[in-house]
């Protein structure tokens, strides 16, 4: 494990001196709005009777992250619980009763750190668990608030990483499978901690020998991985705190049951009637460049004695997976939600790779039990499965196929049931166009387990962001299965951010929202078909500094034509045609086409709440904002589209740039730009390609594309197939023309593919080797993303103080 690295302070450029540092604070006024409580949630259960209210821990203190922690197999572990290391909780949970909002109190332990609530199929009753200093507890509770903890329960969660409070819109069904309620509401399976397992492997103090992997020919592409098991001793501590038992709990009496025998359960579900579980379980021989999810695995049906049915599959190391590709053999495996007890699953036809022409990539089957005859081909599909989901009465289905070239989606109603029947399609688009996204069908939870389609006849409800240029609108259609058109229940007005949170009567006449508008903090309210609103909740304005921050929603174009839009945000007690400096925030995306990537996200009608470490912080230092500047690279083969990112990011930042003086809002000469992940690469690429700006900010960027030679983002060729644009799109390789102010951020524990901490400390080694003015600032204890407290005050107020000594109080001259 890593511990704290050094961090660089701030010197003159000719010197490089590094050191440890104190966690610093940024200015009162972030620090205030930082520190404000959230604005509370609100999930639905499955019944629409109470809805859960949480409160989630959004600050860790850095100790809560420095607690040990084991990287295997691409899972991060804390021994100490047998979950998983830097979980997000709740701090407290309520009900309220819907559809009056009335407040019930729930009783929970001392310290909580609760997970998800999952409900019972009559939503008479609810459990959650409560991470402890020694262990993962199971808590039972009622609709007036009583809970109780189960006695001799220790949850495993290292394979079912836990949800927060509510397990989805609609209900709690279809959540983790560390904890499930049965059908029947009287009992839960759980994954259990294996009991007397012993001590955990001790590490050897002398080695029995070379750690050695070998390939003995055939091409096996892989992207590069964080947290791979590295030698025999990663391999027995990962199947040590990986193996569980699976066992049922009575909730009324407490008895717990053991169902099988004990072993690395990957997943567990149990079928409609309650009968069988179809148990996913991973064995060795384990892999040192795949994650868990892809090592061999056994997919059995048990019954609740834990004897073996029927073995669907036994799947190898999922090392021969082609690029864009999927593997072969089954898989996506389910209950059909409708039936007793029928699985159902996908299959290449391809040999799951996309450069193979054939007339049908997939093909959906069936299997009814008692599991022993053949399983039946229920449907094929033209491109690449996308997904299923069945309609609540009848037997069809809404399957989704994709093809990635053109990135189009399209929906297709299958009748399960009799294969013969020609498919409907229902709609046909290309996924990145959000103005004309349909909607995404409504689902509820079934008693008996799973989700299904909702239906009032022979109608569905669809419920969509409802994109445009004007922003966002959400809505809420019913769409006629028969005639395939939508009727409008409800859609947000122009002065709100109003989106759908549930239905609360059969028809969709009666439905909760989320209001808020820019003046008025997000509520709950319940809508009749009168269209009245009535308020169950009251949650005051957390942050009233930022009702002086305006915002705009600006729209302009490049000087190719491609649309363009940035948020804008204005620091308190703005005066008109002040110009003042600016922090340009994006993140570059492909598209195929210039009108889908000029669309607007999101929308200028939202409630500011600011939180984390968001960029939108330093409006009150002082600075103008562009959030979310849109970066498009536009190329009609996603293919090739990277062949002129270079190009293209400058035009975008440019053309950004130009549209904020034109406003009279931005000095030109005063311009920072940043981003996370790759929108830190972005900026590093930006640095080194234009004079645009005085200062740049890197955060968790990967800045050497020949460290991810197997592709990244989008980029599907290999270094050895595109080696120009993996160099020309690799800022480490001109780190010598980088000669604006370049602060960089990484923590120290990065998870996310790609992104290794080495990729900032090279790079900063290779601008500093050049003479440029660079700062590497290493987080303890942080992954991709940041959580601490003491973290995320710091990244802040490095952020400020370089922006302030390179942008601010840089004057207004030439940009560097």
């Amino acid at each position: 494990m890593k511990f704290a690295r050094a961090v660089l302070f701030l010197v003159p450029a000719a010197l490089a001196v590094s050191g440890a540092e104190l966690y610093q604070k940024p200015s009162q006024a972030i620090l205030d709005a930082l520190n404000a409580p959230p604005t509370p949630t609100l999930t639905v259960n499955p019944a629409r009777t109470f809805a859960v209210q949480g409160q989630p821990v959004r600050y860790p203190p850095i100790a809560e992250l420095a607690q040990p922690m084991l990287r295997l197999a691409g899972l991060r572990i804390n021994p100490r619980t047998n979950g998983l290391h830097n979980a997000t909780f709740n701090s407290s949970l309520t009900l309220r009763k819907l559809p009056a909002g009335t407040l019930v109190k729930v009783a929970l332990p001392a310290n909580p750190k609760l997970g998800s609530v999952r409900w019972s199929p009559d939503a008479s009753r609810f459990a959650f668990t409560n991470t402890t200093a020694s262990g993962i507890e199971l808590w039972i509770g009622d609709t007036a608030g009583r809970t109780h903890r189960v006695e001799g329960v220790r949850v495993n969660q290292v394979m079912a990483p836990p949800a927060m409070a509510g397990g989805g819109r609609g209900g709690a069904g279809g959540g983790p499978s560390d904890v499930q309620w049965m059908p029947d509401g009287k009992s839960l399976l759980i994954t259990m901690v294996k009991a007397n397992r012993g001590a955990p492997p001790a590490e050897p103090l002398v080695p029995q020998g070379p750690h050695v992997q070998q390939s003995l020919g055939g091409a096996a592409p892989v992207v590069t991985h964080e947290d791979m098991l590295q030698n025999p001793h990663d391999e027995d501590l990962f199947e040590y705190y990986a193996t569980s038992q699976l066992a049922l709990v009575d909730a009324a009496a407490g008895k717990v049951t053991p169902v099988g025998k004990a072993g690395i359960i990957e997943s567990a579900r149990i079928s409609p009637d309650g009968k069988h579980l179809l148990v996913t379980t991973i064995h060795r021989p384990f892999s040192y460049l795949h994650d868990v999810r892809q090592f061999p695995k056994e997919i059995e049906i048990w019954d609740f004695t834990g004897k073996v049915l029927h073995k669907v599959a036994s799947q190898p190391l999922e090392d021969r997976v082609p690029i864009n590709g999927v593997a072969t053999g089954p898989r996506n495996i389910v209950w059909r939600p409708t039936e007793p007890a029928t699985l159902m699953w996908v299959e290449a036809l391809d040999g799951g790779d996309l450069k193979n022409q054939v007339p049908f990539r997939d093909r959906i089957v069936a299997l009814q039990a008692p599991f022993t005859g053949t399983a039946r081909e229920v449907y094929k599909t033209e491109q690449r499965f996308a997904g299923m989901s069945f309609f609540e009465k009848g037997g069809r289905a809404l399957v989704s196929d994709s093809e990635r070239m053109s990135r189009r989606i399209r929906g297709f109603i299958v009748e399960v049931d009799d294969p013969g029947a020609a498919p409907i399609l229902v709609w046909s688009r290309n996924q990145q166009d959000r103005y004309r996204d349909p909607g995404t069908p409504m689902t509820k939870a079934l008693p008996a387990g799973g989700r299904v389609i909702m239906q009032d006849g022979d109608r569905i409800f669809l419920e969509g962001a409802g994109a445009g240029p004007k922003g966002d609108h959400p809505f809420l259609d019913r769409f006629n299965l028969t005639t395939r058109q939508s009727e409008r229940l409800f859609q947000c007005d122009d002065d709100h951010y109003e989106e759908l949170v549930a239905i609360l009567d059969a028809r969709g006449e009666q439905i909760l929202t989320r209001r808020e508008s820019p003046a008025e903090p997000p509520n709950y309210f319940v809508r009749t078909p009168a269209g009245k609103l009535t308020a169950i909740t009251d949650f005051p304005d957390p942050q009233p500094i930022f009702r002086k921050v305006k915002k705009q929603l600006v729209t302009y174009q490049r000087p190719d034509g491609v649309p363009l839009s940035f948020t804008l945000y204005l620091p308190p007690d703005y005066k008109a045609g002040t110009r003042l400096p600016t922090l340009i925030w994006a993140y570059p995306r492909e598209f195929n086409d210039a009108a889908t990537a000029g669309q607007v996200s999101g929308s200028s009608k939202r409630f500011t709440e600011v939180t984390g470490y968001s960029q939108i912080f330093h409006a009150l230092d002082g600075y103008a904002v562009l959030d979310n500047a849109a970066m498009p690279v536009v190329g009609a083969n996603p293919d090739v589209v990277n062949n002129t990112y270079i190009d293209q990011i400058v035009a975008d930042a440019k053309a950004a740039i130009d549209k904020a003086a034109e406003m009279g809002v931005t000095d030109p000469n005063r311009v920072a730009v940043g981003g996370h992940s790759y929108g830190g690469f972005m900026t590093s690429n930006l640095l080194a390609h234009c004079d645009l700006f005085k200062a740049g900010i890197a955060e968790s960027a990967a800045h050497n594309r020949t460290l991810t030679p197997f592709g990244f983002q989008s980029e599907r060729r290999t270094l050895w197939q595109a080696p120009d644009v993996y160099l020309k799109m690799s800022p480490f390789m001109y780190a010598d023309k980088i000669k604006t102010p370049m602060l960089m951020i990484h923590g120290e524990m990065d998870d996310n593919d790609g992104t290794f901490p080495i990729q900032s400390d090279r790079m900063y080694q290779a601008v500093r080797g050049n003479g440029g003015i660079v700062r590497l600032v290493f987080l303890p204890f942080e992954a991709h993303g940041y959580r601490g407290k003491e973290t995320i005050e710091h990244v802040l107020w490095e952020r400020a103080a370089w922006m302030d000594k390179y942008v601010k109080n840089a004057g207004s001259g030439a940009a560097n």
